[in-house]
């Protein structure tokens, strides 16, 4: 495996930290990875070694406030303003790259957790671009009755606090209120796996669990209707694959209560390959979860069969 690291130049100057693993030679297709709140792209090596294995080049970038892209900065934090927009177009501008570096070779997107609501978002803008896409840890924009409540408390706590201070309350509504239903939790991260040591890691990272900042907050739950919108779904290529997988035990889906809408969701929009595999007993960090070598064998069948299938 070859692995390289890299920079890309952003619109406005920032340097956007992009991992690289390619097998050798021409790859059969590219994995582009967006990952999640309060981790970094490099967690993902491990995902990166099976794909490579089967001739996949996988790309990953730190997404602003996170990971080596953060160097110097503030943790938690996109923008100023459009920190959204800001970070989706850190990964179309890494899809262009990917693109021309590997001409003709079909490009799958995998998002988790926030990474998949970005995803959400670039299968409607940029699925024509895509042989397939991954959601993982995902959920449903417009189904929590609580979500509104999230955008008005994020916009208050801004308003208090400065958009680039972490604020307690958010936090409580989130990361903590997802370990409730572990208790009595061995630590504050349990909700991400049932691996005792998967989490250790994750809490031993200094680049992972810090508190986002109250602006982050407010781009993410401000971007949630949006990924939700009806017109927007109605976009989405009809033909594109997509793999929707979860752990049955993931409390950011409330117990699939706001999965399942999901999947309604891009029923209702007319798509023609959906697949959904809910892994049971399983929690937040599908990769990262006792049976990871049974979930990463199960996305990597579907990437061969469905996304990288010919004529599909």
């Amino acid at each position: 495996m070859l692995e390289r690291t890299f920079t890309l130049k952003a619109s406005d100057g920032t340097e956007v930290f992009v991992y690289g693993w390619l097998p050798e030679g021409t790859p059969r297709g590219v994995v582009q990875v967006a990952h999640g709140l309060a981790e970094h792209a490099l967690r993902y090596k491990r995902f990166a070694e099976a794909c490579v294995a089967r001739g996949l080049a996988v790309y990953a970038d730190d997404h602003r406030g996170h990971g080596r892209t953060a160097a110097g900065g503030t943790l938690g934090y996109f923008a100023a303003e459009n920190g959204w927009r800001t970070v989706l177009d850190d990964l179309y501008r890494l899809g262009d790259h990917i693109t021309k570096e590997h001409p003709g070779v079909p490009r799958v997107f995998f998002g988790h957790s926030m990474g998949s609501f970005l995803a959400q978002q670039v299968m409607f803008e940029r699925g024509d671009q895509l042989a397939g896409a991954v959601l993982s840890g995902s959920a449903s924009g417009g189904s929590n009755p609580l979500a509104p409540v999230g955008r008005l408390v994020a916009r208050v706590e801004r308003a208090r606090l400065g958009p680039t201070r972490p604020s307690a309350v958010l936090t409580k509504m989130t990361f903590s209120d997802y370990n409730r239903a572990f208790a009595p939790a061995r630590t504050d991260f349990d909700w991400l796996s049932r691996d005792p040591a998967e989490v250790d890691k994750y809490i031993a990272d200094p680049l992972c669990g810090f508190e986002a900042t109250t602006q982050l907050w407010v781009d993410l739950l401000g971007a949630l209707p949006g990924i939700a919108d009806p017109a927007n779904l109605a976009q989405i290529p009809k033909d594109l694959p997509v793999y929707l997988t979860v752990g049955e035990r993931d409390p950011l889906h409330r117990k699939l209560k706001d999965f399942h809408p999901l999947v309604a969701g891009y029923e209702r929009a007319g798509l023609r390959n959906v697949t959904v595999r809910v892994w049971p007993e399983a929690r937040h960090e599908i990769l990262n979860e006792t049976n990871r070598d049974e979930v990463v064998e199960a996305m990597l069948h579907w990437v061969d069969h469905e996304a990288l299938r010919k004529g599909h």
